[in-house]
């Protein structure tokens, strides 16, 4: 019997990386700065943070504590919640290039016996430079004195350049250099405004690791993007393709203006070109409550989350899916009409007869609902259904299954 895997051509040929990915969430930091969001209490973090545990992300950024005392307090109580839970994922803040934004974190890593990354950020593109005033000795100084300062505390650093995908080669390669002979762990490029396309995404993370390598250093490369063109996943694979070791995002990409990756549609796209291993069965269940948590409805047609993911009311699916499922394998049923396999994030296909249905969908649904295959019950559905401008519910149906097997 044929498999799956021998009926489907991949055009793409996935040649995972000889490095390790790692996904890095932002949803409690940079997904909190959409303005349409509501910041969770933190009962409702303390699960977020769990549930991305055990969904298989790396890194968690847990707060900008220097934002104020809400914050603060509830970095904290990730931070030992981290320690007591014994979770694995590791933590992370944000920090201006100001000591005074990294004097909390260092506590709070120091309270709770957990080492928490700094992630220190600096705006570096023209654009932005000329609106604050900035010139380039004083982009030096703001970051070596944040990064002299984490790295004196034994934290470890990442330096993030914001709106790194618009700034000029030459000013970087002076402040990439700088942080490194201080000691960062990573260069984090960003596309703060959404504005980056995978070409330029491409050339920056190779232009980025040929510094890396010409200075012998041991540093990672991160990616971090927005989405206000509608290409943040798109080039957030097209930086893993060119070396990046580490892509952040966000669940449901929830964030400023339009949002940031979609760390869902990232780990789900990772996993199928074998980048990484994890186990996704609990993504419907973090997006749930971090669609409840953060006020942050989930479309109908998001992929793999949304309701419409895995459900047709289709007549020509209905019965592909139909014929695979006679063939006894439930991998060739849950990929026949399917990019991603509902059952890799712990779902299924779904069948339901509306105005496009044909007997094939009355059919799956009566088996799906453990009742014997009724053909004349079957047809009187679809003719209520070809009546109906939408898909018919499941007390809708049932009530005609019983009213024609009734004889009325």
């Amino acid at each position: 019997m044929a498999k799956a895997a021998e009926l489907i051509y991949d055009w793409g040929h996935p040649d995972p990386a000889p490095r390790k990915i790692r996904v890095f969430d932002e949803t409690l930091r940079d997904g909190l700065q959409g303005p349409s969001v509501i910041d969770p209490e933190i009962d409702d973090k303390l699960r977020i943070v769990d549930l991305l545990d055990a969904v298989g992300a790396d890194h968690v950024n847990i707060g900008l504590p220097g934002a104020g005392p809400r914050n603060l307090a509830h970095t904290r109580a990730m931070a030992h919640h981290l320690v007591e839970q014994r979770r694995r994922i590791a933590p992370a803040c944000a920090a201006r290039t100001v000591v005074a934004d990294i004097e909390p974190i260092a506590r709070v890593s120091q309270e709770a016996g957990i080492a928490i990354e700094v992630m220190t950020f600096l705006g570096t593109s023209p654009i932005r430079r000329y609106v604050e005033h900035w010139d380039e000795d004083r982009l030096l100084t703001y970051s070596s004195d944040a990064i002299r300062f984490a790295v004196s505390e034994g934290l470890p650093v990442t330096f993030v350049t914001e709106d790194t995908i618009r700034s000029r080669p030459e000013l970087l390669e002076k402040l990439f250099r700088n942080a490194i002979e201080l000691g960062v762990n990573g260069l984090c490029l960003c596309d703060t405004a959404g504005s980056a396309t995978p070409p330029a995404v491409r050339n920056l993370v190779r232009w980025t690791r040929a510094l890396i390598d010409d200075m012998g250093a041991d540093v990672r490369i991160d990616w971090h993007g927005h989405n206000d063109r509608d290409l943040a996943l798109a080039n957030s694979l097209a930086a893993a393709e060119a070396g990046a070791d580490r892509l952040h995002g966000t669940v449901l990409g929830v964030g400023e203006r339009v949002g940031n990756t979609a760390l869902d549609a990232l780990m789900v796209n990772l996993r199928l070109l074998g980048e990484i291993d994890a186990d996704l069965t609990a993504l419907p269940e973090l997006a749930a409550v971090v669609s409840r948590a953060l006020g942050w409805p989930i479309p109908a047609n998001h992929p793999v989350l949304g309701a419409d993911a895995f459900r047709t009311a289709t007549g020509v699916h209905a019965s592909a899916l139909l014929k695979a499922r006679r063939t006894g394998d439930e991998e060739i049923t849950d990929l026949v009409y399917s990019g991603v396999p509902a059952s890799m994030v712990g779902r299924h296909q779904v069948v339901e007869i509306g105005p496009m249905s044909g007997l094939s969908n009355a059919r799956w649904w009566m088996a799906e609902h453990g009742m014997e295959p009724d053909d004349e019950a079957g047809r009187a559905v679809l003719a209520a259904a070809k009546q109906s401008d939408r898909v018919l519910t499941d007390d809708e149906i049932a009530a005609i299954i019983e009213r024609c097997r009734a004889g009325a």
